[in-house]
């Protein structure tokens, strides 16, 4: 008999031993989500100090009881990671994962489907395509467009870049390259955009000198007339200009850019209009989204992420192309080792078509169980709810004499501590507060009560509060502002002790 004709594979569980870790695990993770807000949100600890507690070792060359593995790995993650879930977690644009999403993981894990193309995944791939056609219905785009979950934004972001070269490079310039003509291409962004700006002209080979930045006034809202003089100016000067982006929600403070604006100069001028919507983009599906936001519904291109404010876990982003075609135009090959056949009568999608994946996870399940299971109500209350409380902590902080307030934008504010005795407004008064809110950013960070970022906002160091998370309350909030105001007297203090 052959050695695998009964085959002893130490990877595999039978159902028995399956349910019984299983439900042993899920007992432990449920125990963990009832005790979140009775945790630290963090541990300020080092990193020599978590690899002790993983055993920083050679691999082993004999396994370890599986059982056991689960029960003791568990309890170091619940206690020693940062707790984006946590009610006080308001730091970066990572939301609470909601508990069904980790279900629809360990479901698509389960079921393991290799979402690349649709013979491999027929379940996963039109649940894939309804997920993308609700969040564009969701956030007011047109529900024909073409699109793809990836892994973030700044993957989501790369995808519609990628068309918008493709589309309107005037040459073939996926198999000519950038070489077959000497006119540099051009993109647009403005000086508050986030980083994947310049991976994107990197990877590219466009270069990041080819990016193009755009003034943006106090608030990081893009200022419209420098955008048409650079790409007047550029013109002029024998340079291809083909991109325009616009944030649905810039990083630091969530403000929304001029968007139809901003759409009316890239029609002008045919250039590509791409929307970086990955923190602001489903506030667009409120009933009193401005008409600034609104104006994504114009972009050839969006790039969301649900695990910023769907309330997804990671990873979970989505890259939305209003003609389908250009995202075949920009990624598709047909080597002669994939056998996917179309059929004319009822085509199929194949997503290695539409990005940069061949292998690709299911990474739609948890998003599309979620919206599913609570719907586009449910999910405008959640996020008004998130916008309600950013604004509590802004007029609580206008309130406060040792607070100061300076932005507030969708679900994101800004403030920062100012002793109330420290009338004067020189640079060496705005030097020291600058250190004294780093320095308090630091302790609150590891301090464990709440956790927060921050915004430089000219030349201002700020506290910066992002409230993307469903398990915050108002007394969460109440209890941030005491905080502030407690760690920031004692850091005065001690750097300026009273005569």
């Amino acid at each position: 008999m052959s050695k695998t004709s009964q085959r002893d594979a130490p990877l595999d569980f039978s159902g028995e031993t399956f349910r019984k870790l299983g439900h042993a695990l899920i007992e432990q993770i449920a125990d963990f989500y009832d005790s979140l807000p009775d945790r630290p949100v963090t541990r300020a600890k080092t990193p020599q100090e978590i690899r002790e507690l993983i055993g920083d070792t050679e691999l082993p060359d004999r396994g370890a009881d599986p059982g056991q593995l689960l029960t003791e790995l568990a309890p170091v993650l619940f206690e020693n990671s940062l707790h984006n879930g946590h009610p006080r977690f308001m730091g970066y644009i990572t939301s609470s994962g909601a508990p069904l999403g980790a279900l629809g993981d360990l479901l698509a894990a389960a079921v393991n489907s290799n979402v690349g193309a649709w013979d491999l995944s027929p379940v996963a791939t039109e649940i894939e395509r309804q997920t993308i056609r609700w969040i564009a219905d969701f956030i007011g785009y047109t529900k024909d467009c073409g699109g793809i979950m990836v892994s973030g934004g700044n993957m989501a972001n790369l995808i519609g870049f990628y068309a918008a070269r493709r589309a309107k490079a005037p040459w073939n310039i996926r198999e000519a390259g950038l070489y077959a003509d000497d006119r540099p291409l051009r993109v647009y962004a403005s000086d508050a955009t986030h980083t994947w700006i310049h991976k994107a002209a990197d990877l590219s080979g466009i270069g990041t000198d080819n990016i193009r930045w755009i003034a943006s006034d106090a608030r990081q809202c893009m200022l419209i007339d420098d955008l048409e003089a650079k790409i007047a100016s550029d013109r002029d000067a024998g340079c291809l200009p083909f991109l325009v982006v616009g944030a649905a929600g810039t990083v630091s403070t969530g403000t929304v850019d001029p968007l139809p604006a901003i759409a009316a100069i890239c029609r002008r001028n045919e250039l590509w209009f791409h929307v970086d919507g990955a923190y602001g983009a489903p506030a667009a599906g409120l009933p009193d989204a401005s008409e600034d936001l609104r104006g994504l519904a114009l972009a050839d291109s969006v790039a969301l992420d649900p695990h910023k404010w769907l309330y997804s876990p990671l990873e979970a982003a989505c890259a939305l192309v209003r003609e389908p075609g250009h995202l075949t135009d920009a990624f598709s090959f047909h080597p002669e080792y994939y056998r996917f056949e179309d059929d004319e009568r009822e085509p199929r999608t194949n997503y290695y078509e539409h990005g940069v994946q061949n292998s690709r996870g299911f990474r739609a399940l948890k998003v599309w169980l979620s919206l599913r299971a609570i719907g586009r109500g449910a999910y405008v209350q959640m996020l008004q709810d998130d916008i309600a409380l950013a604004r509590r902590l802004y007029d609580a902080a206008a309130a406060h004499p040792e607070l100061e307030t300076f932005t507030q934008e969708l679900s994101i504010t800004t403030f920062r501590y100012r002793p109330a005795n420290l009338a004067a407004t020189d640079e060496a008064a705005e030097a020291y507060l600058n250190d004294l809110n780093e320095e308090l950013l630091s302790r609150l960070q590891d301090g464990g009560e709440a956790y927060v970022s921050n915004a430089v906002l000219q030349g201002r160091m700020l506290l910066r509060a992002c409230i993307v998370n469903f398990r915050t309350t108002a007394s969460d909030i109440d209890a941030l502002v005491g905080i502030v105001v407690r760690l920031g007297r004692e850091l005065d203090a001690k750097r300026r002790p009273a005569e």
